[in-house]
């Protein structure tokens, strides 16, 4: 059996279904309850940071995809992968970020940081996954183009590979699946190319089959923007990569395909799908 925390997420959700769909006995964890889970699959409501509910949340499972909300900072990795060992779990595909690799002095990601230390050092067998930035990121958008037709971003004209969710839940589908090909290995995940804010608001624009206006925001303009969904620490982070991404932040990675034997999606085709949002 495989458990799924955050399993009504961007990635949980997508991940869920195609374990399903492979046939795979699945666990789907989540602190609310899940609508729309496909049939068989079962539900266990809970919250990584209650310690004493851990080893119930994990019973059973053979496999564990962990994936925290947020920062993960109110979690104790430890107690977490011990709590999972206790339970009889042999191995746990890890969603990180990328910025674990490329931002060693960022404080904000240090949680992630000690959860993958925990995870690799617990003697089980693992995969880290470390996804950059998410073309998902656009739904902040959302409202504004429904209502007005308009997007209000800083850095217009800086590119990142963003990576649509579906594949990082295809990529951990088939790590989960075929352990044996994937133990003990860390992957990057990005989208094909690199696409700017302005760009995404061209590709959207294609997509309502209305012209966006792109507004141009400083970067402390869209802090006090972003402060009301994120957190503090997140934002600020988030901002130095849109504004000052590195060489290798701003580099397309080969390891979707390398898992996947396919080229991961453009933003387009995560805006395609995604289209009723904006609409």
């Amino acid at each position: 059996m495989i458990v799924v925390t955050g399993a009504t997420g961007n990635v949980g959700r997508p991940l869920v279904e195609l374990l399903a769909a492979a046939g795979e006995k699945v666990t789907a964890v989540s602190r609310r309850p899940a609508d729309g889970l496909p049939a068989g699959v079962a539900h266990r409501q809970g919250d990584l940071a209650d310690v004493d509910g851990l080893t119930g949340l994990f019973e059973g499972a053979e496999a564990m995809y962990l994936l925290v909300g947020g920062l993960g900072d109110e979690l104790d990795p430890g107690e977490i992968v011990t709590a999972a060992v206790a339970a009889g779990v042999r191995r746990i595909v890890f969603q990180s970020s990328q910025l674990v690799g490329t931002r060693t002095d960022s404080a904000s990601h240090d949680i992630l940081r000690a959860f993958e230390t925990a995870v690799r050092g617990s003697g089980l067998d693992w995969t880290v996954l470390r996804p950059g930035g998410f073309a998902s990121n656009a739904f902040l958008w959302a409202e504004r183009v429904r209502s007005a037709r308009t997007v209000a971003a800083p850095f217009a004209d800086v590119a990142l590979p963003v990576v649509d969710p579906t594949d990082i839940a295809g990529v951990a589908a088939e790590v989960l699946r075929d352990p044996a090909a994937h133990s003990g290995r860390t992957y990057v995940l990005t989208g094909p190319v690199a696409v700017s804010p302005r760009e995404q608001v061209r590709v959207l624009a294609g997509v309502v089959g209305d012209p966006v206006a792109f507004v141009a925001l400083s970067a402390s303009e869209a802090r006090s923007q972003l402060v009301r969904f994120l957190p503090e620490e997140a934002v600020d982070g988030m901002l130095s990569v849109m504004g000052e991404p590195s060489t290798e932040e701003q580099r397309v990675s080969s390891d979707v395909e390398r898992v996947l034997g396919r080229a991961p999606r453009p933003f387009a085709a995560w805006a395609e799908r995604n289209a009723p949002a904006f609409t």
